[in-house]
């Protein structure tokens, strides 16, 4: 019997090895549910910056700014106009004077208010000044002008980086997105793999190390999607934040192409630079600066006389009939300040310095922008050249996962074999996928760098974007 039993044992065994042996693992990757379906396209890039551009509570400070201070312009043109100002008083007085100590000098009824001493009086006056010669009047115009064109430039700025911060929230929204349908459909194949390795160690033909390595793949499959859902769920969030819209991008198993033709660059460094020495940014700069030198000039200018013109009418009404009157008078005013214990002397050294701090900052702008040109231009030539290997990359990938499943059907790789292959595929896709937005990514801050930033590149990015999408299920991972 105990012979018997065991050869009972050795029979099952031998039987299920020759079925496992017959039926090779199926290890070929499923599409996901979830990625069956027909996904939602994304939305229009170029629809999301003008949505941005009219919603975005910054951005709409930045022209509420801008219209507040456009009202600087009026305000100085108003101090070369006339000034009328009206003044209305009531005065009582009790006063010690040559009428009050000598009341007996002056027994005329027409006195008896004067020499009490006590007077109430009503008045009225109406004074009008026209300015003659103002330099620091004058002067005040011209600074409020050159306040008036740094602030639409400023505006001009903000509305640039909102663009680009629309597009680079965008690509990262895509990215992820992308990035999330590969890892669902890694996880899926990593699920199945699992439980092929499973059921291989449970039947005796597979080993504890396979298992673990299976397992392991599964468990970085999951957190890595679990990030990419993060940064999904982020990027969305911050879309809506920009665009006031409630944006989807659905999770897309996307099979890269093995070659996507992307042309490099055809215009030369010194046309980029060209652009760059007279861009929004460096403008605003040097208007800032010339705001600097005006305020300087107006400092300045309060060294200077100032002659106006003063037409006054006043009338007054008392209890004193000596003390009532009207009266019409018209003068010449000249005022010039002489000392002001050196206030004058250091406000103008103050705008001077401030002048020339304006000239370093747009010297400095101008030299961060070429900077960030030749930065750019040259990250760009190194994405595509990664983003060349990576399609090369890819297609042995998928040659390389071909012959692992043909040959551990054959018995001559294993599980372990086909795992990485398949796990390096879709990690190369991932990359291929990361490279590219990192690619449109440069290509945007060079573009807004230049000001070259508009809808036209915008609908580029989309049509390289479209380019890659092939939302069919991959034939092989």
């Amino acid at each position: 019997m105990p012979s018997f039993h065991c050869w009972m044992v050795a029979g099952f065994l031998a039987a299920a090895s020759a079925t496992a042996q017959a039926q090779p693992l199926d290890i070929a990757a499923p599409m996901p549910e979830s990625l069956s379906a027909a996904p939602t396209a994304p939305p229009s890039l170029s629809q999301l910056v003008a949505r941005a551009l009219t919603y975005d509570s910054g951005l709409q400070s930045q022209r509420l700014d801008s219209r507040s201070v456009a009202q600087e312009v009026p305000m100085a043109q108003a101090g070369l106009r006339p000034r009328l100002d009206a003044t209305a008083a009531y005065r009582y007085t009790d006063a010690d004077n040559i009428y009050t100590d000598n009341p007996d000098d002056y027994p005329d009824e027409v006195y008896d208010d004067r020499v009490s001493g006590r007077t109430r009086n009503t008045s009225w006056e109406l004074r009008m000044t026209q300015p003659l010669f103002s330099l620091e009047r004058w002067r005040r115009v011209g600074k409020a002008r050159a306040q008036l064109d740094a602030a639409a430039l400023q505006v001009a700025v903000a509305e640039r980086d909102l663009a680009v911060t629309v597009v680079e929230t965008y690509l990262d929204a895509y990215q992820a997105s992308r990035k999330v349908g590969l890892l669902i459909a890694q996880r899926e194949s990593l699920v199945l793999q699992q439980r092929q390795a499973q059921r291989a160690y449970d039947l005796g033909i597979g080993d504890r190390i396979n298992l673990l390595e299976s397992q392991s793949r599964l468990d970085q499959a999951v957190a890595d999607q679990t990030s990419a859902e993060n940064d999904l769920s982020n990027a969305l969030s911050d879309l809506e934040r920009l665009t006031g819209a409630s944006l989807t991008f659905d999770p897309v198993l996307v099979e890269t192409p093995e070659n996507l033709d992307i042309a490099p660059e055809s215009r030369p460094l010194e046309s980029w630079l060209a652009l760059t020495r007279d861009n929004v940014q460096v403008r605003l700069a040097a208007e800032r600066q010339r705001v600097a030198q005006r305020d300087t000039g107006i400092r300045s200018a309060s060294r200077y006389p100032e002659l106006n013109l003063v037409v006054g009418y006043s009338d007054v009404d008392s209890n004193d009939p000596l003390s009532t009157s009207n009266d019409l008078s018209a003068s010449v005013e000249m005022n010039l300040p002489i000392y002001q214990g050196g206030y004058t002397t250091a406000s103008i050294r103050q705008g001077e310095l401030t002048a020339q701090a304006g000239a370093a900052t747009m010297e400095n702008e101008r030299r961060l922008a070429q900077q960030e040109v030749r930065k750019r231009l040259l990250s760009m030539q190194g994405d595509l050249r990664q983003l060349e290997a990576l399609q090369r990359s890819v297609e042995s990938g998928n040659l390389f996962l071909q012959a692992a499943i043909r040959g551990e059907s054959l018995g001559l790789r294993d599980l372990v074999d086909v795992l990485d292959a398949r796990s390096s595929l879709y990690d190369l896709r991932i990359r291929v996928i990361e490279t590219l937005c990192l690619y449109l990514r440069d290509r945007t801050y060079l573009e807004a760098t230049a000001d070259q930033l508009d809808t036209t590149t915008l609908a580029e990015i989309s049509s390289i974007l479209t380019r890659v999408e092939k939302t069919a299920r991959p034939s092989n991972g």
